[in-house]
């Protein structure tokens, strides 16, 4: 049973690693789902304080996901119509068979937000994209080191666990 856990925990943990990345998947709450998984182990005694606290920060910087793009949009003047683009442009950019299309699409697609949709003149939309793209980037470094964290905790717990059975 305990590896039935460990493996989905595992999973979970990985899924949510690429959900840092990806803007469909909800990446810091499933990366938690693989710690509650692994507490959930019969060998490994349940710590309620470790999962609430875990769980707050994943739940906080799940709503921050949405806070921090909008915000670096509004602070270099964009609309919601950039933060929009920069959204599409990100998945466009993953399935565009160019280099770096991930972090191109974002920018062109702010920008074509705020040409197209806020018909934004050319300076204050490269600034607006800009912004867009700067808290993009800010909020996929903090899910994607929240995750890599959870991940870290998950292989510590696993290694701790294991050492107590073999000795």
């Amino acid at each position: 049973m305990d590896i039935l856990f460990l493996v989905a925990g595992f999973v979970f943990i990985l899924v949510g690693i690429a959900g840092a990345v990806l803007p469909v998947i909800p990446g810091v709450p499933i990366s938690w789902l693989g710690l509650v998984c692994l507490y959930l182990a019969p060998s490994l005694p349940f710590d309620w304080p470790f999962i609430i606290i875990t769980g707050v920060v994943a739940i906080t910087l799940y709503i921050l996901d949405y806070i921090i793009p909008a915000m670096g949009t509004k602070r270099f003047g964009g609309s919601k119509a950039g933060a929009w683009g920069t959204t599409i442009g990100l998945v466009v950019g993953i399935f565009a068979p160019i280099p770096f299309g991930i972090l191109i699409g974002p920018f062109v697609g702010a920008l074509l937000g705020e040409l197209i949709f806020n018909q934004t003149e050319g300076k204050a939309a490269i600034k607006a994209a800009f912004g867009s793209f700067i808290g993009f980037l800010a909020s996929t470094f903090i899910k994607v080191f929240a995750t890599l964290v959870y991940l870290g905790i998950f292989i510590y717990k696993v290694y701790v666990s294991w050492e107590m059975v073999v000795s």
